[in-house]
């Protein structure tokens, strides 16, 4: 369970984050589309750990890459920004928010199922007691 402190200062590094992969980072993004889609605080606020989806699919690995070699230089740009909020710049760990893939693969699970309508006396399907 993230403190308020933990979720505030994570909803202002996924802001920051997503303005400076928009504005300072595109050389690093080489014409792909990113969205922070959500930041993890550590408790002692040394750690971020930000996810974010990439589009398109085909590009995923090569930008993750080139996000995780110039960590230093997000790191340093994050810094400029939360300078007057936070002592310590946290470390940053990118990972790939996989939600989207989910929520495909469940809408094809459910989508197959086949569920009997109900009896005429009100019972599901064929099963009585």
């Amino acid at each position: 369970m993230e403190s308020k402190r933990q979720q505030k200062v994570g909803r202002q590094i996924q802001k920051d984050l997503g303005d400076i992969f928009q504005k300072e980072a595109i050389h690093l993004l080489n014409g792909a589309l990113i969205t922070v889609t959500g930041v993890k605080m550590s408790p002692d606020l040394s750690i971020a750990r930000a996810y974010i989806s990439i589009l398109p699919d085909s590009k995923k690995e090569s930008v993750l890459e080139a996000l995780k070699e110039n960590s230093k230089f997000l790191r340093q740009k994050l810094g400029l920004r939360v300078r007057h909020q936070l002592r310590i710049v946290p470390e940053l760990h990118l990972y790939l928010d996989d939600t989207l893939e989910y929520v495909e693969k469940m809408d094809k699970i459910f989508s197959g199922l086949v569920i009997p309508p109900p009896g005429e006396d009100g019972t599901e399907g064929d099963y009585k007691l």
